[in-house]
């Protein structure tokens, strides 16, 4: 018998050993033979290591799944959210099984760990190597053992599970998993379009409003369950910068999936989802504006927040697009004299 097959069935046993004490009496603190009330008991699912984590990558990544690192301490009421939600939602529990290694390492424990670079360690040690400063701290290796993404603290289900597509489908190569949730986030939304009174009404002849208007036309794409189109509304278009700025404009608020039948600023009669095709709307909400001869001069596609709103409705209504062909310029412009001013700009507000 060698070395290696020696040492992993004592380890093997040993863990065995463990387990089967911790299953007698899973709320027992072992080297101190008292009661631990602050003790999870653990899925049947995680992991069972040797804690030689760069062989626990590589056998994973074998059976083409990834290692997860879930760093916990005992009475941390995160963790046992984060056990008796998250890991009971058949869903997640689906996902992780068939998708990731997860392995448990207590923030501070005393366990010899191998780390992903062959350095003998104990749990606490690789833990503040890695700077976890909280619980849960859940850390997502690629086949090389780097870290693909990080999540500190609890994540409720939905977005955990988004966190699970994003690894396990390797998106971060492509983009954040920021930019990832926020083009899947759709649970909560409110499920109706915000149409204001003071909106376009229909029937929707945009051509005709026009011609006999002096104002220029802002269309927003929006759908019924769309988070960010509750945010705009709920929240931006009710700030005191967005309320002015969108006053010069006529304002449509469309359905981009609609079969609904309008009138485009060009006079053609068209099904405004196929309109929005036609306009290649890929993100909701989408504001998009057409000066008086019906031209599109701009729109928004991504997640904006105040500043970058109310900028781009004044970019259109004071016709400084026709001068400033970069948007980002004209901000940048807005932001120099907003400072001159004392004028403090948060670009997250």
């Amino acid at each position: 018998m060698n070395y290696y097959f020696s040492r992993s069935m004592v380890l093997w046993l040993g863990l065995l050993l463990a387990a089967s004490v911790m299953a007698a009496a899973p709320h027992q603190n072992l080297s101190e033979g008292m009661v631990n009330p602050g003790f999870h008991e653990k899925p049947e699912w995680f992991k069972l290591s040797f804690m030689e984590l760069a062989e626990d990558v590589a056998e994973a990544s074998e059976d083409g799944k990834r290692v997860v690192l879930y760093f916990y301490q005992d009475g941390c009421p995160y963790c046992k959210k984060l056990l008796e939600v998250n890991f009971r939602n058949s869903e997640i529990v689906k996902k992780m099984k068939s998708k990731f290694e997860l392995i448990a390492i207590n923030m501070w424990g005393d366990k010899e760990v191998v780390d992903l670079n062959g350095k003998e360690t104990i749990e606490k040690d690789f833990a503040a190597s890695l700077n976890v400063m909280y619980t849960p701290t859940l850390i997502f290796l690629n086949e090389k053992g780097k870290s693909v993404l990080r999540i500190n603290g609890y994540y409720y289900p939905e977005k955990f599970s988004a966190a699970l597509d994003y690894v396990s489908g390797k998106k971060e190569s492509q983009l954040s998993f920021s930019s990832f949730y926020k083009s899947k986030r759709n649970t909560g939304a409110s499920g109706k379009l915000h149409i204001q009174e003071s909106y376009l009404q229909p029937p929707y002849n945009l051509a005709n409003t026009l011609k006999t208007s002096p104002k220029p036309l802002l269309v927003l794409f929006e759908k019924r369950e769309c988070v960010l189109c509750d945010e705009l509304h709920q929240d931006i278009m009710k700030k005191p910068e967005v309320e002015n700025a969108i006053k010069p404009f006529n304002v449509i608020l469309l359905d981009k999936t609609s079969k609904g039948i309008l009138v485009t600023p060009e006079g053609k009669r068209v099904r405004i989802a196929k309109w929005a095709d036609a306009l290649n709307i890929q993100h909701t909400p989408s504001l998009v504006f057409f000066d008086k001869t019906g031209k599109e001069v701009f729109r928004t596609e991504a997640y904006l927040r105040t500043f970058h709103i109310a900028g781009a409705m004044t970019y259109v209504s004071t016709g400084s697009y026709k001068k400033y062909p970069s948007f980002q310029r004209y901000l940048q412009k807005v932001n120099e004299d907003m400072t001159k001013k004392g004028i403090k700009v948060d670009l997250m507000r």
